[in-house]
């Protein structure tokens, strides 16, 4: 059931998605796990966040400064905002340089072995939504 609700939410045309900023439901129907979240952002083979953001994450260096910081994103943006962001930044922003790391329609110079698969899944989208909410300022 939740699958298709989020299909059929990413199939709005793009005017509609000027009135929805968000994804307020779980794709996975539960909330995810703040500690698994920290790790997928951490890890740069996983989740890549730290190649452009930077974030509260000491124990990493050579962290990106193309995107803004992960710090105090759960004070900026709700859980549906940062859920959106996640899946598909481009739905907010078209010139976004952030992939989109739940959707596998429409992209354009993907590597076979990844074709057709998203980036993360559900749960792991959920995982870090979970994690980036608890980043208050």
């Amino acid at each position: 059931m939740m699958a298709r609700a989020l299909a059929a939410l990413l199939l709005l045309p793009t005017a509609a998605w000027s009135q929805q900023d968000s994804i307020p439901q779980s794709l996975t129907g539960q909330p995810g796990d703040a500690t698994r979240g920290r790790a997928i952002v951490a890890n740069r083979t996983v989740g890549l966040c730290l190649l452009c953001h930077s974030g509260p994450i000491p124990e990493e260096r050579f962290q990106g400064n193309l995107a803004p910081s992960l710090a105090g994103a759960g004070s900026r943006s709700t859980q549906g905002q940062l859920r959106l962001r996640l899946v598909d930044a481009a739905r907010l922003n078209p010139d976004t340089i952030m992939p989109p790391y739940y959707r596998v329609d429409g992209l354009t110079r993907v590597a076979k072995n990844f074709q057709g698969k998203t980036i993360l899944t559900a749960p792991q989208i959920e995982d870090v939504v979970a994690y980036l909410a608890t980043l208050k300022d």
